[in-house]
């Protein structure tokens, strides 16, 4: 990985999409992968809720961020395979080379995550259900690195490595 040197995007630049269900480890595998790669981390979902911002602009942002050249791991905003297909096709535009990395992790651990994050088994619940309902399991063109999201980081980042 060549972290944050100054490229134009032409040179071939990585986009590292992270996908999966809420508290499956996207965001824990994300910001290590970012920090350790020197990449830029984005998570959508948290900017589209934070500042109100519609599908749109976030691939208009998505856009601008592209012509800086940095690698850039990016999460939420992607449950879909039409999600995934917009934002691969704005990076492609931009020079970059997207990779899918669809975090699993079973039920059983993503509600027990989810219930000590909100302490609540009903907030866990509604949480879980909206998120799996959203999420789109990847079509074999995708062809997304699969990582389970019960191993640890170094693990992960072995699997990615072999496959990039």
């Amino acid at each position: 990985m060549e972290g944050n040197k100054s490229h134009s995007p032409s040179s071939g630049q990585r986009a590292i999409l992270v996908f999966g269900a809420p508290c499956s480890g996207k965001t824990t595998f994300g910001k290590q992968f970012a920090d350790q790669f020197n990449a830029t981390f984005y998570d959508l979902d948290t900017l589209k809720q934070e500042h109100n911002l519609s599908r749109q602009f976030i691939l208009i942002l998505v856009e601008q961020i592209a012509k800086t050249g940095s690698t850039l791991v990016i999460e939420g905003g992607i449950g879909t395979e039409r999600e995934r297909r917009e934002l691969t096709e704005v990076l492609r535009a931009a020079g970059y080379s997207p990779t899918l990395i669809w975090i699993q992790t079973d039920v059983n651990t993503v509600r027990a995550r989810l219930k000590n994050r909100l302490k609540s088994v009903e907030k866990a619940k509604a949480i879980y259900d909206a998120g799996v309902k959203s999420l789109e399991a990847p079509s074999d063109s995708e062809a997304p690195i699969v990582l389970s999201g019960k191993h640890t980081y170094h693990t992960q980042l072995k699997q990615v490595l072999t496959q990039l």
